[in-house]
């Protein structure tokens, strides 16, 4: 018995499979996620009363034939009668599930990562080209034009070709942290394409950076304020935090921990789990999260997470220990005014942390921290006079 289409969701989890049917029966990349895309744009409108009841086959039917009008129109200009005795029948559609194949694709080691970024949410996440763009704030024809150049790029890859699931989980990732904006909520769009990673390749890393999203995007309502003002993580209201995901994420790392081959983002999910632990910011656990960037340090050697460790410290060790992590970190490194800022003021030395405030804030990537750093330089400036009366 037929029934409603529920959204659009459940329509775009089937676009992996459609195209790689497609490309299985010999369509190149290009043109096979052209014909999937209009193949999801009339499904929009056919299924609005009732879903058929095979929609990756009616999908596939649909797809074909788009697939085959495009070529049609093409060798109507060269050759039309030879192209249509060419044409294979529409078939039988495979169960085998190529969507870890796509994934790999679309992460091509060929394609800058923004290019991979775009061809990933298109041909994997099934959004339409108006939907990255969107998301990203460019314009429509820009990252058609991106799209378009990714594919050229792979048009001569295939399914068959091994991928990297490190290089897949870099570009999940970066999806992840762009959040979201427009009528796509990319961090929620990650997450799901990072579940249908972790069911293909059953890998504890995966399966970290499926806990490292989850505990994070738990805090995400507390992360900033109605007027757009960041909330840092020691003043957000804990009762927003989205206790089922955070028992998800923990489950999931548990899980991935267990089977004993750490990465990084099993690492950087445990440092998310002990601060999603903590019921009141006084009780976390300091001591445990030192230790992980520890470990985290063996995978990822990056002045950012010596910088994280070193507020770490601070707060496990005291402030004095935590300047001294800090004075092993090239001063020109993002945000490194801001944790100086931090500790002094911890440290007691208030005109210190006013003035890295102020510097912060000079040198801060986004207005929104630009304007979190002042305000913070403004209360140290006040704990300053009030100090001095």
């Amino acid at each position: 018995m037929s029934r409603p289409f529920p959204d659009d969701v459940e329509l775009r989890r089937l676009v992996p499979a459609v195209i790689s049917v497609l490309v299985r029966r010999g369509v190149d990349f290009a043109a096979a996620e052209d014909a999937v895309q209009e193949a999801l744009i009339r499904a929009l409108s056919a299924w609005g009363s009732e879903r058929p009841s095979d929609p990756t086959a009616w999908l596939v039917t649909v797809a074909w034939r788009a697939h085959l009008d495009a070529v049609r129109s093409t060798a109507a200009r060269r050759d039309r009668e030879v192209r249509v005795d060419a044409e294979p029948s529409g078939g039988a559609v495979s169960d085998a599930d190529d969507t870890l194949a796509l994934h790999f694709l679309c992460a091509h080691p060929d394609l800058s990562p923004s290019s991979a970024v775009a061809l990933t949410l298109r041909a994997v996440g099934g959004l339409t080209t108006r939907q990255i763009a969107d998301a990203y704030m460019v314009p429509e024809a820009t990252m058609a034009q991106r799209i378009s150049r990714a594919k050229r790029t792979i048009a001569a890859s295939t399914l068959d070709r091994p991928g990297d699931v490190g290089t897949v989980m870099r570009v999940l990732y970066l999806i992840f942290n762009e959040g979201y904006s427009g009528d796509v909520d990319l961090a929620a769009e990650a997450i799901r394409l990072t579940r249908q990673l972790a069911r293909a390749v059953r890998e504890p890393e995966v399966d970290g950076l499926l806990a490292l999203m989850l505990l994070h995007h738990a805090r995400r309502a507390s992360r900033t304020r109605p007027d757009g003002a960041l909330v840092p993580l020691a003043e957000q209201d804990r009762s927003m935090w989205d206790t089922d995901l955070i028992a998800e994420g923990v489950t999931i790392l548990q899980g991935a921990l267990a089977r004993d081959r750490l990465g990084e983002f099993q690492a950087q999910a445990a440092i998310a789990a002990l601060h999603a632990d903590a019921r009141r910011v006084e009780e976390t656990d300091w001591l445990q999260i030192v230790e992980w960037y520890d470990e985290l340090l063996r995978f990822a050697e990056t002045p950012i997470v010596r910088l994280n460790r070193a507020v770490a410290i601070g707060e496990a060790d005291g402030a004095p220990a935590g300047l001294a992590a800090l004075a092993e970190i090239d001063a020109s490194v993002p945000r490194h005014d801001a944790v100086a800022a931090h500790l002094h003021e911890a440290n007691g030395d208030l005109e210190a942390a006013a003035r890295l405030h102020a510097e912060a804030a000079r040198r801060a990537p986004s207005l929104a921290e630009r304007d979190h750093q002042l305000r913070q330089a403004a209360r140290v400036n006040g704990m300053r006079r009030a100090r001095d009366r």
